[in-house]
């Protein structure tokens, strides 16, 4: 099996470099982990975890089929809302990866009341702020400041945020997959997102957050165009109407990605490929309301980046400072072959078995969830990530890295539906959660 054969050539080949001393920073390589020895308290801790696997393999895609879509959408949030936080519960807690002091919190108190004074000092001050911190823009942490000055301070509001969030990711994939390749693609692939081993990393690492914020910029994006105005809409001036404020809350949180990490660039491929599927078979007379959603979106992201550039953060002077910290770093001497095929590896494992299949399963009926159209985001998804892989800036430490990517290429498992390959998800996640010790 390629996916197996692919995480074995990985782990192999990492043991042997990290035993010659050239991966010293990474215990457990292609994975920046550690490896967790079993324990008999270790298994019972997970045995919650298991029971919801093997209540929701046979029985979510049965609801996900039959129920009413916002239902089915709500059972798979539930179910990878439970999945997340029973697999983090098990190990070290819910809020363990934000105590870190390379964290996003640990930089809260330079912050202190001047939010505009510390981002117009970013830039400028970055060394001297923790890893995290360094090696992102500046809006996570103010994500986490409003958060403190809402009255949720610390590490497990943190860590709520980052979860619902994240887990949020399933319904709004769902929702843009329907746009795209139609409902009966959406619901077969609910249960693979609800049951994604990638759960292990959405509780709780900040890039959780990020899948969060981009899945719904595209699903906005993509239900604001004609044709998913859905049935909140009353004639012409009411699908304009909703397709503007859709439009430009989905520029918004697009606009925003770049400000969350500079990885998510590429990013903006998954809602532009996304578009133009949607607008394929539109007719002459959606081009006004097409064009309208678009703008609204465009603006949103340029109010987006002139907030920031008024508020003294400019984006190219954040890249070329991170990147100076990044070449400084011991992980910039990682060797760029190695992870040129092991960061792949690791987006094997954080997408699942079933992702793998659903790829390279073969185009059945037209109109099926097994059609191409079934595959076209997961695709776009797919080539986002080559890119940055051959780019060799993200060398390593991907199994969070990936996540706002590996989410949208789980939902090509529900091209090769089979309720084994479910059961093998959750026991990819299972097993990570039990054997893997990772600092996020």
């Amino acid at each position: 099996m390629a996916w197996a054969g692919l995480l074995a050539g990985a782990f192999a080949v990492g043991g042997v470099l990290h035993a010659q001393g050239v991966l010293r920073i990474d215990h457990l390589p292609p994975l920046h982990a550690l490896a967790r020895l079993p324990t008999a308290a270790g298994t019972a801790a997970l045995v919650p975890a298991a029971v919801l696997a093997a209540v929701a393999v046979p029985v979510l895609p049965r609801l996900t089929a039959n129920l009413p879509l916002r239902a089915a959408l709500a059972a798979a949030f539930g179910v990878s809302l439970a999945w997340t936080v029973l697999l983090a519960v098990s190990g070290e807690g819910l809020a363990w990866p934000f105590t870190h002091p390379q964290e996003y919190l640990a930089v809260l108190g330079t912050v202190g009341d001047d939010p505009l004074g510390w981002l117009a000092g970013f830039t400028r001050d970055l060394p001297a702020y923790p890893t995290h911190v360094r090696g992102h823009p500046p809006l996570p942490v103010l994500v986490l400041w409003a958060l403190a000055a809402a009255g949720l301070p610390g590490p497990f509001w943190a860590a709520v945020l980052v979860v619902v969030i994240g887990c949020s990711a399933t319904v709004a994939i769902g929702l843009a997959v329907r746009r795209v390749s139609g409902e009966e693609a959406a619901r077969r692939a609910l249960p693979y997102l609800a049951l994604s081993p990638a759960a292990v990393w959405i509780a709780t690492t900040m890039d959780a957050f990020f899948a969060g914020v981009g899945a719904w910029g595209t699903a906005l994006l993509l239900l604001a165009l004609p044709g998913g105005d859905g049935p909140g809409a009353r004639g012409r001036a009411g699908r304009v109407a909703v397709g503007l404020w859709r439009g430009g809350a989905a520029g918004v949180a697009l606009g925003a990605l770049p400000y969350l990490s500079y990885g998510l660039v590429p990013y903006l491929l998954i809602p532009v490929v996304g578009a133009v599927v949607a607008l394929r078979d539109a007719g002459a007379g959606a081009a006004k309301a097409a064009r309208a959603a678009v703008l609204a979106c465009l603006a949103g992201m340029a109010a987006v980046s002139a907030l920031f550039a008024a508020g003294g953060f400019w984006w190219p002077d954040g890249v070329a400072a991170t990147h100076a910290e990044w070449a400084a770093d011991p992980g910039a001497a990682r060797p760029y072959l190695y992870f040129l095929f092991a960061n792949l590896a690791v987006l094997a494992l954080v997408t699942g078995p079933a992702a793998t299949a659903g790829l390279a399963a073969p185009r059945l009926t037209a109109g099926s969830a097994g059609s191409a159209a079934g595959r076209i985001l997961p695709m776009a998804a797919l080539v986002a990530v080559l890119a940055l892989d051959l780019s060799g800036v993200t060398r390593g430490e991907v199994e969070r890295i990936w996540l706002p990517y590996a989410l949208w290429i789980t939902a090509a498992a529900g091209r090769a539906p089979d309720r084994r390959l479910l059961a093998a998800q959750a026991l990819t996640g299972l097993l990570l959660q039990g054997l893997v010790r990772s600092p996020w």
